[in-house]
């Protein structure tokens, strides 16, 4: 719901309209297009609107990151509950297809500018997504956590290559055989 005051709309959920038109953009532009007054003008509200529901650029991509990484995890744990004979292969796949359909919020998820060690909602989104695929990896002991680190190196690195179109794919390619070729066992 909102209501026009001098041409300037009062949104019912500013913050989640915010959101909303960030994601659009981050996922347009990228990360450098994300700007708190962009997106006042995007929702038609005044310039410092924005600033009653993130303090800053920084906390306004932390939320989207957080975002990125509930929406992460919900796929992950879909595809822990799934009956697919290969659990980890199976979540390496939905992993790189995540990357591959949210190109902008993935590479946000992950990016250095957004600091996950002074952010406490966002450290926590990242650690449950990495105790995910620990879970299903095998487990909370060290040695589960080196294996649950190694392939997630794998399936992110297949990630950032085929987004950054470091891997050539040639006339007939089907991505998705590839994806299955390269995690094979996880």
């Amino acid at each position: 719901m909102s209501t026009s005051t001098n041409g300037h709309y009062h949104h019912g959920d500013l913050r989640r309209a915010l959101l909303d038109a960030a994601l659009i953009i981050l996922e347009r532009d990228g990360e450098a297009g994300i700007q708190l007054r962009d997106l006042a003008r995007a929702v038609n509200v005044s310039p410092g609107a924005p600033y009653r529901h993130f303090d800053s650029r920084a906390a306004l991509l932390e939320s989207l990151a957080v975002i990125g990484f509930q929406r992460f995890i919900k796929k992950m744990e879909e595809t822990a509950q799934s009956n697919s004979p290969d659990i980890p292969v199976a979540m390496g796949r939905a992993y790189v297809q995540f990357a591959l359909a949210n190109p902008g919020l993935f590479r946000l998820m992950f990016s250095p500018e957004v600091r996950k060690d002074n952010r406490p909602g966002l450290r926590m989104a990242a650690d449950q997504a990495f105790n995910t695929l620990r879970h299903v990896i095998g487990g909370a002991t060290g040695a589960n956590r080196v294996a649950a680190l190694a392939a997630w190196a794998r399936v992110h690195g297949l990630a950032v290559l085929l987004l950054d179109k470091q891997i050539a794919l040639r006339v007939g390619d089907d991505v998705e055989q590839l994806i299955d070729a390269v995690l094979g066992k996880l």
